[in-house]
């Protein structure tokens, strides 16, 4: 059997596009991620466009294909923005102790009850926080017993009782959006500025993204009317971003956080990031992993950035590769992998 060449990579990603219609608004509002009234949509969408995508190897693009600088809503690739950012915090010395509780830093109520008080910010990047609340209009058990393997067919949103923290783990947005303003309190600073001047210009990144808030997420800090970005378009809002500025996110990381010889992101930080959760290996702080084959065909070293309706950062730490797949069928995402690693071990 002829082993696949990376143009049979490229005209497998073509032939699978994403399954979520071009209408995205029409398709939140239809209720894929929550029934009525859950799915109401209280942040900008917008229509995507079509697929693309790129691949490149210690930096040199060997690939690509549709118009890599179209900026569409992003989905969850966003939460791992989020990740990136509290490595800065940390390495500020906003955020010194990830085993600290989230309250002695954040004092804006949302850390003070019985459920809540022993949140650390290990547990928020972990998606093990167990955080109980809502959150602009939001209630966290909207999101209860999510299955991701099921997104949009199975029941959620069921009232299970709350472990303690750090001793359960479920993707919960609500949550996730909680640590995002955690995060605005530290930078007293809305994050998509943090982000632009300490991460994207930087690296080389353009100006064509914007990370939206939703419209009611505007807190007051300092006296200044403030937004809180989410880190999903899960009600709308979220990162809209183009595969050329992800592939430049995905190169730092793969450079332990360095750029041109300047270290962007704290010494450790991206080792700390892609340790596997003990409650679930395949995912780190806000980064998904495949150590566990959850990607069956990928390289067991592959790290990715995930957003819903197959908006793919996937990182090969062995072979140097960045790629980025752009509405892409979710359910291919680990066989073009496989394909690409052996593409390349020709």
């Amino acid at each position: 059997m002829t082993e696949p060449s990376l143009s049979d990579a490229v005209a497998f990603a073509q032939a699978h596009e994403s399954p979520f219609p071009r209408d995205l608004r029409a398709h939140l509002e239809a209720g894929h991620f929550d029934p009525p009234p859950h799915n109401a949509v209280i942040g900008p969408v917008f229509p995507r466009g079509a697929p693309n995508g790129l691949i490149e190897q210690g930096g040199r693009r060997l690939a690509a294909w549709g118009d890599t600088r179209q900026a569409d809503m992003t989905f969850s690739v966003a939460k791992s923005y989020l990740s990136l950012l509290a490595g800065i915090a940390h390495g500020d010395g906003l955020l010194p102790d990830l085993d600290e509780p989230v309250r002695h830093r954040v004092r804006d109520g949302g850390f003070e009850s019985d459920q809540n008080a022993n949140i650390t910010w290990r547990h928020l990047l972990t998606n093990t926080s167990e955080w109980e609340g809502e959150l602009f209009g939001k209630s966290d058990q909207i999101d209860r017993g999510r299955d991701l393997a099921r997104e949009g067919a199975g029941p959620k949103g069921i009232a299970r009782p709350l472990q303690a923290p750090g001793s359960y783990w479920e993707y919960n947005d609500v949550r996730v959006n909680r640590l995002s303003l955690s995060l605005l309190h530290l930078f007293r600073r809305p994050l998509p500025e943090v982000f632009a001047e300490r991460i994207m210009d930087p690296i080389g990144g353009s100006r064509d993204w914007v990370w939206y808030p939703y419209d009611n997420a505007w807190v007051e800090v300092d006296g200044r009317r403030l937004p809180s970005v989410p880190g999903g378009t899960h009600w709308g809002g979220g990162m809209r971003i183009g595969a050329e500025d992800q592939a430049l996110v995905g190169r730092l990381v793969l450079n332990d956080g360095v750029w041109a010889g300047r270290r962007i992101l704290p010494a450790g930080w991206v080792k700390q990031s892609l340790a596997p959760c003990p409650l679930n290996p395949s995912y780190g702080f806000l980064w998904w992993l495949n150590g566990a084959n959850r990607w069956p065909g990928a390289p067991a070293d592959s790290v990715f950035a995930m957003g819903a309706g197959g908006n793919v950062t996937w990182m090969w730490p062995n072979a140097d590769v960045v790629a980025v797949l752009r509405w892409v069928n979710p359910e291919k995402v680990g066989e073009f992998c496989g394909m690409v690693a052996r593409a390349l071990s020709r």
